[in-house]
This record gives structure tokens, sequence and C-alpha cells, in this order.
């Protein structure tokens, strides 16, 4: 283990995305301080887990927080140099109207400004998602979809695609606040997250993500990515001092009808097929994510 590590903060570490990533860091070495959000839904398994590994893992520490709560956030940031921030559905009720929107853009702008009251503060890492970039009208008459691209707020609002309303506010905002505070801030734009027991851990999420995925996939902006990928992408961007800016997250754009059923499989028994169900046909969509910018920060690390 390399004592010279210093200590680092996943909040909310009790959501999927943020476990995983809880666990990277540890196997690295790091000090964690694992920031709880409070759940009115009760205990999670992720948080039980969590709690368990804390009565082993000397280089771990939990802390339960509100993001509505300023200061409960500025005490579990105390002596991390950096935020792994994964906000999501944090009751366990999904994303059902602006009201779920708003809860998560307050609590962005918390985090982000305790970030820039916390001593020797480095990174911001910042979990976002595809679909803060991907839903605008008419954008299947584009060529290419990358980090310059934002999803319209009215065109959400039209298809009440409230995950993908929340997920770009809720950027848009930390970046304007990180850019006003004049924090190091990264983000990374994950497509569909898939893993082991995704359908147990983390449902909400991933059915809010899957809303309209039928216009996504035609659209050719339908894409998935491995959790442990996912988690070592977040991981390198801290540890990389040229990272700077979004990163488009994915391993595969689903644009085939095979494809599409691959995915259907490993999000069982939150989605099904039909029993019996053969693929009707060849038919390939059009690609229009681009992740170039990846690229280089990922090289050299296996997926299959």
């Amino acid at each position: 283990m390399d004592n010279q590590k210093p200590s680092v903060c996943v909040l909310d570490a009790s959501t999927y995305v943020g476990f995983w990533i809880l666990k990277g860091l540890l196997s690295r070495g790091y000090t964690v301080h694992a920031a709880i959000q409070k759940n009115v839904a009760g205990e999670t398994e992720i948080v039980k887990k969590i709690r368990e590994m804390k009565k082993v893992e000397e280089r771990l520490l939990v802390f339960t927080v509100d993001v509505l709560d300023y200061h409960s956030i500025i005490v579990a940031l105390k002596g991390c140099c950096a935020l792994f921030c994964c906000l999501d559905d944090s009751d366990g009720y999904g994303y059902d109207d602006d009201t779920t929107v708003d809860l998560e853009v307050r609590g962005a702008i918390n985090v982000v400004e305790a970030c820039a009251q916390t001593h020797g503060m480095q990174k911001i890492v910042f979990n976002s998602s595809l679909t803060a970039a991907v839903w605008r009208e008419n954008i299947c008459s584009e060529e290419e979809v990358d980090e310059r691209s934002w999803s319209d707020q009215a065109y959400c609002r039209k298809l009440k695609l409230w995950y993908a309303l929340a997920k770009t506010l809720t950027e848009q905002a930390a970046w304007a606040l990180a850019m006003d505070r004049m924090l190091n801030m990264v983000s990374i734009n994950a497509g569909i997250v898939v893993g082991p027991s995704v359908a147990q851990h983390n449902p909400c999420s991933t059915m809010s993500y899957l809303k309209e995925a039928a216009q996504m996939y035609e659209n050719g902006v339908l894409a998935f990515v491995d959790v442990n990928f996912l988690a070592e992408v977040h991981i390198r961007a801290f540890e990389s001092q040229s990272t700077c800016g979004r990163y488009f997250c994915f391993n595969k754009i689903v644009n085939t009808e095979e494809e599409a059923v691959k995915l259907v499989r490993s999000l069982s028994p939150l989605i099904s097929l039909p029993p019996k169900y053969e693929c009707q046909g060849n038919e390939v969509q059009s690609e229009r994510l681009r992740n170039k910018k990846l690229n280089k920060l990922v090289e050299g690390i296996a997926y299959e």
C-alpha cells in the first residue's frame, strides 16, 4: 500500500457508480471519505456493504450527508484533495417532475461551493450522463455529437425527460459555479451503465435513462458503458494532470438490433424480451456519438 496517496471523497458513495469508484480508489491505496446521502427509503444494500467494508478497511471513512445541507458536505470533504461527485436519485423513487430536477441542481451547487471552501481541494470529477447532450430536436440531421453538445431544456420538458433534464441542468450549474470559483473540474458523461447486479442496485436511474430509448437508438446516440471501465475512467481523470472539460464515456454505441437485444438482456429483469424472441433484420443505425477525447485517457484499459 502506498501510504503517501492523499485522501479523496466520493459523494454519493451509495450510488451504483459511486460504489465502484470507491472500490477502485481503495484498491489503489487512497484513503477514501465515503459520503453517503441520506435516503428516506431506508438503508440500501450498497450502504450495508460500505459499512461492512469499513470494519476491515482502515482507509475508509464513512460520512452521512444531506446535499441540501452545505455544512454536512464540508465535514465530509475536510482533508480531501479531490471529490468524485456522483449525484443521483437519492430517495429511490426516480425522476418524475421538475421538483426532482430542482433538488439535484441545488445539491450540485452546494457540493461545488463546499469544494470551493475546502482547503487543498485540487479537482472535482463530476459524474454526468450522455443524456445531458443527446436530447435535441433534429439531432438525426447532425453528423457528429460530441462534448460540445448539450440537451435542449425545452425539448426535455416537452417529452417529460426528467432524468435528461436533471443531468443537463445539474452539470451546467456545476460547470458555471466551478468556473466562477476557479475550481479544476472535469465531467464524465456516461452512457447507460451496465455491470454486476445493475438491475438490483441501480433500477431507478437505469429506467429513467432508458425513457424514449427507441428514439435514442434510431438517432444513433444510444450507448452503454461497463461500470468497472467507467470507474477507471473517473480515477484516471483525477490522476491525469492534462484532463479538462467534458468526456463522453461509453464502450459501444447500440446501432443494431442484435446489440439492442444484448443490452436488454444485460439489464434483465428490469426490461425483458418476449419469449423466444428472434432478431428480425440487419438494419444498422448511424453512429453519431464521438468520444475522441477519451481515447488517450483510457489507453491500456482492458474491456471485454
